[in-house]
């Protein structure tokens, strides 16, 4: 059974800021449509703005699913598992937007450019938003079955494969992969 907690303290978010992979889950309205969970990682990408609101800075991928989900209806959770140490699963249940970087000829949004500067990873090639999460409920739970892992270093995979890329590369890329969900709801479009 979980613990509901009121707000993300000093101590919780301590904890999330060690971890190293959380992950995302979003979902469309139409029973049809399919559910999407994401793995997200790279030191620096992640914060906690407040007790009920915390962020990630959302870099180009395969797909643009959580985009597309936020657009329709703002429901998402994020989950930290504790890979080492004592045991703990803790859940972030809210509503939440993409603050969008903008185009190679567009400005980004305004809460874009404000919290931008508020995250230690420095790779500004690549961008696509910050998703920023109002949450509404926290749980903590034991994770007794999630196993014990060695974490050895972030994978630099993606920077160096978007730091070669002209510009115009993630225009088109986000007009062409990333216009839609694979459900065909409109995320950068």
């Amino acid at each position: 059974m979980a613990n509901v907690l009121t707000e993300i303290d000093d101590k919780l978010a301590q904890w999330i800021a060690q971890q190293h992979v959380f992950f995302v889950a979003t979902a469309p309205l139409g029973a049809d449509g399919h559910i999407n969970v994401s793995p997200k990682g790279m030191a620096g990408t992640f914060l906690v703005l407040g007790p009920h609101q915390v962020a990630y800075l959302d870099y180009y991928g395969s797909g643009a699913e959580t985009i597309a989900h936020l657009r329709e209806n703002g429901r998402i959770v994020l989950m930290f598992c504790a890979f080492d140490g004592p045991p703990r699963i803790v859940r972030l249940h809210g509503r939440g937007r993409a603050a969008l970087a903008g185009a190679s000829d567009s400005s980004p949004d305004e809460e874009f450019s404000a919290l931008r500067e508020r995250f230690s990873k420095e790779r500004e090639v690549g961008q696509r938003s910050i998703i920023i999460v109002d949450v509404e409920r926290i749980a903590d739970s034991c994770g007794y079955s999630v196993p014990l892992l060695d974490f050895r270093s972030d994978r630099d995979i993606l920077d160096r494969g978007q730091q070669r890329r002209d510009p115009s590369y993630f225009d088109s890329y986000g007009e062409t992969k990333n216009a839609t969900s694979i459900d065909g709801l409109p995320a950068l479009r």
